[in-house]
């Protein structure tokens, strides 16, 4: 009886950030809610467009369960779509636009979508090199300028819009437990794995950005990071609940990113520490007008460049997640006694992992096995012991899209097991020494690539860095570092010999001699996904064939 109550009365109403959108439009009907390129939408419309949108897919007998596949840059279409796919019970598949026809031909047939979105210029590759199983149906959206380019075989979006019926639709789902959306993991060590987010782990992930990152209905927030990385670490959901203004950016450029900040007073974005290097290094990078906050995830940001933000007036807020975890789980929480300490040890205090978001649960790092009991066993809180990081609670995915022996794994021992490798600190805050397969083992000794680049990266004319173990006979492994390092001339040998002994100088001032690198390399550049993670089984790759010691 109470149970049936509380169902009559609401009190058991499912959490979806759909309402979120909803709430804005009737709130906030005439705010400006996206700005691309030339086309601006307030809530009403941006509201609007979304059901438009549902009701067409609806006219295509699209319904609870199916997949939409979007392959688009960061565009209006694909916001809408965070709200139109999920409003009639569908699935929404952002795919990440830089991955191969191959690729994407591979994550549409799994997820079995039935209608792809993308944009002329990247649907031409795709269907010139890859047959799509399951997809009946593909719609072109506009480009950067607000145009669409008609293709054979395929309807334009604007006509797509025209063929639904004007229904109203209720901004609510039946069951906090359905997916509301996959997202394909990177796929660096074998096939993309889909992960199934849920619409209350999607509400509560948006809740904890707001929360944790202070977004207000003052938000000018610049997408820097790709919507459809971790659904752009539920950003589209969060920004919308507070109301707050959006700009796409279709493209990462410096240039870009500063005339936005200037006059359209972007004071929000996001993005891994190569989305921070491009701001900061351009030529067109000066003293912030306003304040500016960037969260930065991805990749650990290094003390240095925590410490260049802040020079410009800036501020990062670390944050720590997968892509099982909805994008962030843990943030890097500053806490005001810091703001007395060195600019320098602040930085090193912000560069931690951190603690978990209030909407999640606690987070841990434990030892490799568990105890007699098969109980997870944490780590010494001394900032020594490395153990594994693991995590439980609604900001940790449904499991893997068909693949429940993937997801057993992923759960052993009740918790999710990331694969890194962290420490607990004395003050409760982790710290990631390096990813399980990163680790260099050399002498027994064990060896953190992290620490290494974040050393490299305190020198000032390293641009970016990137460290691996290689074979070594008397060793095991041996780390090695390639560089990309400003005004040097890779291709001449004195010039190499003299920055690597310049180099070993460096690094020897700040961690022990066993864990300097037995070798520089110099390139132009660091091979990269779409997300700012350098791809590193590409150098292990290049050089775990070759000894340490030549």
């Amino acid at each position: 009886m109470i149970a049936s109550n509380r169902a009559r009365s609401g009190l058991d109403l499912p959490l979806s950030p759909l309402r979120f959108l909803a709430r804005a439009a009737e709130v906030h009907p005439d705010k400006v809610a996206v700005v691309d390129g030339e086309r601006i939408l307030t809530y009403r419309a941006f509201a609007a467009l979304a059901s438009e949108f549902a009701n067409a897919l609806k006219a295509r007998h699209i319904g609870p369960g199916d997949r939409i596949a979007f392959l688009t840059t960061n565009s209006l279409e694909l916001l809408v779509a965070h709200y139109a796919v999920p409003l009639i019970g569908a699935v929404l598949v952002a795919i990440n636009t830089r991955l191969s026809p191959a690729e994407v031909g591979y994550i549409c047939d799994h997820s079995g979508a039935a209608i792809l979105v993308s944009e002329a210029d990247l649907l031409s590759r795709l269907l010139a090199e890859t047959r799509l199983e399951t997809v009946r149906e593909i719609v072109v959206s506009p480009d950067a300028s607000g145009q669409t380019v008609a293709l054979d075989g395929a309807i334009t979006m604007a006509d797509f819009l025209t063929t639904g019926r004007s229904e109203d639709l209720p901004w609510e789902i039946d069951d906090e437990e359905r997916v509301i959306s996959i997202n394909y993991t990177s796929g660096t060590t074998g096939r993309p794995k889909g992960v199934m987010y849920t619409h209350r782990g999607a509400y509560l992930a948006a809740l904890g950005v707001v929360l944790h990152h202070g977004l207000t209905y003052e938000t000018r927030y610049l997408w820097s990071l790709p919507m459809f990385h971790c659904n752009g670490w539920c950003k589209p959901w969060a920004l919308a609940a507070v109301a707050a203004t959006q700009y796409c950016l279709r493209a990462v450029r410096g240039p870009v990113m500063w005339d936005l900040i200037d006059k359209q007073g972007i004071n929000c974005m996001a993005g891994a520490p190569t989305v921070v290097d491009t701001l900061v290094s351009a030529s067109e990078a000066h003293g912030l007008a306003g304040p500016l906050t960037i969260i930065c995830g991805g990749a650990p940001p290094s003390p240095a460049m925590i410490a260049k933000v802040a020079a410009i007036g800036g501020r990062i807020s670390h944050i720590y997640g997968l892509t099982e975890t909805y994008g962030p789980f843990a943030v890097g929480e500053a806490k005001p006694e810091w703001q007395a300490l060195p600019i320098e040890e602040q930085a090193t205090l912000l560069a931690r992992q951190g603690v978990a978001m209030v909407t999640g649960d606690t987070i841990r790092v434990v030892r490799a096995f568990p105890d007699k009991s098969g109980s997870l066993v944490d780590v010494a809180r001394d900032g020594t012991e490395i153990g594994e990081v693991v995590m439980r609670g609604n900001l940790v995915m449904k499991g893997y899209y068909q693949d429940d022996e993937a997801t057993e794994i992923a759960f052993a021992g009740g918790w999710f097991r990331s694969g890194d490798l962290g420490v607990m600190q004395p003050d409760g805050y982790i710290k990631i020494m390096d990813r399980a397969k990163d680790v260099i083992i050399s002498g027994g000794e064990n060896i953190s690539t992290i620490e290494i680049e974040h050393a490299l990266s305190a020198h000032p004319d390293v641009v970016d860095v990137a460290v691996i173990g290689v074979p070594d006979e008397k060793w095991g492994e041996r780390p090695i570092a390639i560089l990309v390092v400003a005004d040097i001339d890779v291709t001449d040998l004195g010039s190499r010999d003299a920055k690597s002994s310049e180099l070993i100088d460096h690094l020897k001032r700040r961690i022990a001699g066993f864990k300097v690198p037995d070798r520089f390399e110099f390139t132009d550049a660091l091979p990269k996904t779409a997300t700012g993670k350098v791809r590193k089984n590409e150098l292990r790759a290049l050089h775990g064939d070759r000894k340490a010691a030549l």
